[in-house]
Parts: C-alpha cells; structure tokens; sequence
C-alpha cells in the first residue's frame, strides 16, 4: 500500500514541530490522529522513522532519507497547486466570513487592502459574532475560532497563536498603583468578560492556580474591554493581537511579565469538509496562514 500525501505531511509536520502534540496543533487535528497517521506510514514503509522517547523524537537513519524525499514531494505539490491558483485569473465570487468583532476590526480588516488588491474579482462580506454561530445557518464560508475546537464535521486550519497580556493604562496606574503581586489586584478595579466566563482565568498564579478574576466591570467582547482599559477604568487580559499596537505606543502598559506564564492562544480559520472547497476560500485560508505565520 502506497503512502498518502496526509501521512508525508504528519511525518514532516512532526520533524519540524519537534513533537506530535505540537504537530497536531499547527495542522488543526487531534493528537492521536497525527500519532497514527505515522504508525500507518511506518508500517507501509516497514521501517521505524523516528524513535519516540518520553523526552524527545529523533529521526532514525531511515528517517532522515525518507524525509528529504517526502520534504521534496510536498515542495513540489505545493509548486503545483500555486501554479494552478495563479493561473486562474478568473478567480472570483462571494466569501462570507465571520470572527469576533475584535479580531475582524485588528487583524482582518488592516489585511483587506492587500488581499483586494491581489484578488480583486473575490467579494468579501464581513459579519461579527462574539459568540460562536452554526456556519450553515449562516451561509459562512469561513469563521475565525478562538481556543479549543469541538465540532468535529469541521475543518482547522491553525492561523496564529496569540499570547495573553495583563495590562492597565499608564493613567490608572498613576492614580491607583502598580500592583506588585496577584493577590494586589483584588484591590484595583477589574475589567473583564460577561462571556466566556473561561476567559476571566489570568495567566498569573495564585495558591498555585491560574487567578480567577470578578470583574467590576464586563463586556462580552474584547474590543469594548480593551477601550474600557484604554480609559483608564482598570486592568484586565486581553489577547496580543487586540493590544500590540497599545504596548508599543505606551497606551497601555504591561504587567506582571516577571511572574505571568505563558499562555497562548490558538486562533483557527475554521469551515465545513467538502469534497473541493471553493478555490476564493482557500485563497483566503492561506492568505490569513500567510500574513499571521509570524505569530506560530
């Protein structure tokens, strides 16, 4: 039995990733179905292509030649279906795409110009939903998810992986003081989210847990918090992508980066399995993988 271009792609994903888990998040799929996806083409090939410890993966013998082969498999069918996406030059129709607001208003909407100008025959229409909507019902192409995924009759794409900050303004700050540990901000004014109530759990430990915050002030989505912030009414956790532009223009200000841990995260293009997903989509699937491929 013949090795399929889904088993290359794990195999390669894997090597590159440095471990299966990882692997599976930059290919939007679950672990065990990366993990099989090597037994499967391990027991075609009859040979072992990477030994598995508890620590690491490393590639065998056998490992390293197949994978310069199957690197140059994958190379030359990607070539292939770039010339075939090229070449259409009649590349047009609606794209019916839905994020929440924030995410539409700093990522999506900066990126629009360039994406118009490359294909200018593609129609987008833009719609915003906090919440996440049954894309059928909505007659969308393509939805942006936020953490984990749990429809399994879609399709992921990993776009982007946003790290969390906790931030205030330098003007609360000036009146109200910088806390100096989390048990400190029980004492501050608190801003936060209505829903999903997950994301009122800061990256910061307290008794050795994530802080659970109870916001003065709730918002159910990330822009309304962030202006909120922007006013200097108090401190909360917003996504990189949200407040970037704010850390780097002293609009906001930076907390606790000596004692917060690490928490990203994962931002996915989502959309419904098809035998041939329309050719506009896919554009803008790998137009989005392309521009936010800094932040994996």
């Amino acid at each position: 039995m013949k090795s399929t271009i889904e088993e290359l792609h794990a195999f390669v994903t894997i090597v590159d990733s440095g471990s299966i888990v990882m692997a599976a998040e930059r290919l939007g799929q679950t672990t065990s179905g990366v993990s099989r996806a090597l037994q499967r083409l391990e027991n075609k090939l009859n040979v072992t292509l990477l030994e598995r410890t508890t620590r690491k993966l490393k590639l065998t013998q056998e490992g390293q030649i197949f994978l310069e082969k199957a690197r140059k498999i994958l190379n030359d069918l990607a070539a292939a279906e770039d010339a075939l996406l090229q070449s259409d030059s009649d590349t047009s129709g609606r794209i019916r795409v839905d994020s929440a607001t924030p995410f539409i208003l700093h990522v999506i909407v900066p990126l629009m110009q360039e994406f118009v100008q490359r294909y200018p025959n593609i129609e987008i229409e833009l719609n915003n939903h906090d919440q996440v909507i049954d894309l059928l019902e909505h007659k969308t192409d393509v939805a942006i998810r936020f953490g984990e995924l749990h429809d399994s009759s879609l399709h992921a794409k990993l776009l982007c992986r946003s790290r969390l900050y906790i931030v205030a303004s330098p003007l609360y700050l000036e009146q109200h003081g910088v806390p100096q540990s989390p048990a400190d901000l029980f004492q501050h004014a608190l801003l936060g989210f209505s829903q999903p109530t997950h994301l009122n759990s800061w990256p910061v430990q307290l008794n050795g847990e994530d802080l659970i915050v109870h916001p003065k002030i709730k918002a159910s989505n990330g822009e309304t918090v962030r202006q909120l912030a922007l006013q200097g009414l108090g401190i909360t956790c917003l996504s990189r992508f949200l407040v970037e532009d704010d850390l780097q223009a002293g609009r906001l200000n930076a907390l606790f980066e000596d004692q917060i841990r690490l928490h990203y995260q994962n931002i996915h293009a989502v959309y419904y399995r098809q035998e041939h997903l329309p050719k506009r989509v896919h554009l803008f699937i790998e137009f989005l993988a392309q521009k936010l491929a800094v932040y994996l």
